[in-house]
């Protein structure tokens, strides 16, 4: 029987993995993966900020990937109440006071620490995994990416890169859903729409894990039982864009597939200017402007 995992003993492994004070990361978790942690998801997500520090940035999934838009479902996105798919490490962290969270109906993210509102507050406003999005502002300004017992399966910074180098099967703000804001209107924001098949290039992770390893442009370490990853956001966007690029593993570049995205009851005409990077001039959105949910407490 291995010993618990203590807030502690995690914060002094992610230390040793090569995680500073101040640093910037996006952490995909699996609780379960580490084994027994005392203190549960709160002792991870302290220990997270311990080593972080105010000074650094907590960024986090807090996706339902449209779950409340299905049959059954409430059918509106509200960031104050509406929970995540990604696991009870990211749900406890929506629910923390201090912490911001986007607006985006299918895909926010949450943060805690230096310039978190900043990360956030236009992310309905932009391309959904795009350059300006959340995980694209963090690979610009040198952030990182921890994987706490995943792997490359949940990276979902794959999307930012393939956003930012125009792949074809990913709607540019091509849904429009219900949302709650946090004073109480009700408006619609858009999201992207999803390709209606797998990417041959970037969605068997096993590829990506392979090429980083090979490399040397990953670090790896046990802590507790689970195997945890630490990369650069920078590394994996110049990896993948070559490969999607020049196409990998006898598969054709992007340019070059047939996949597009999946047809749903929700899509409208992109508001979305590639030329400009930015909001077409008659977009509904322009006028909601910056905004993103803070938990007081």
């Amino acid at each position: 029987m291995s010993e618990p995992v203590t807030r502690d003993s995690l914060a002094a492994g992610l230390g040793a993995l090569g995680l500073r004070a101040g640093d910037r990361a996006m952490v995909h978790s699996s609780l379960k993966s580490l084994g027994q942690v005392e203190g549960g998801a709160l002792a991870v997500i302290g220990a997270l900020q311990d080593v972080l520090t105010e000074e650094g940035l907590l960024l986090m999934p807090s996706f339902n990937h449209g779950a409340p838009f299905h049959a059954g479902g409430v059918g509106y996105f509200d960031p104050r109440e509406t929970p995540t798919e990604n696991g009870l490490i990211p749900e406890t962290f929506r629910a923390l006071p201090g912490v911001w969270r986007s607006l985006n109906p299918t895909h926010a993210y949450c943060a805690w620490g230096r310039d978190a509102e900043r990360y956030l507050n236009r992310h309905h406003l932009t391309l959904t995994m795009g350059p300006d999005s959340p995980q694209g502002i963090l690979c610009r300004e040198g952030g990182l990416c921890l994987f706490l017992g995943t792997d490359y399966f949940t990276n979902t910074f794959k999307h930012v890169v393939e956003m930012s180098t125009g792949a074809p099967c990913l709607g540019r703000r091509t849904l429009e859903l219900p949302v709650h804001l946090p004073d109480g209107r009700a408006v619609k924001l858009r999201t992207w729409g999803y390709r209606g098949a797998r990417c041959p290039i970037s969605d068997p992770h096993e590829y990506a894990d392979r090429e980083m390893e090979r490399r040397g442009l990953h670090r790896r370490a046990q802590i507790g039982r689970s195997t945890v990853t630490l990369l650069r956001l920078t590394d994996f966007f110049q990896l993948l864009a070559g490969m999607l690029r020049e196409g990998y593993a006898g598969h054709p570049p992007c340019h070059e597939c047939p996949v597009r995205p999946n047809p749903t009851p929700f899509d409208v005409p992109s508001d979305w200017d590639d030329g400009a990077n930015d909001l077409l001039p008659d977009s509904p959105s322009r006028a909601l402007g910056p905004l993103a949910w803070h938990n007081s407490g």
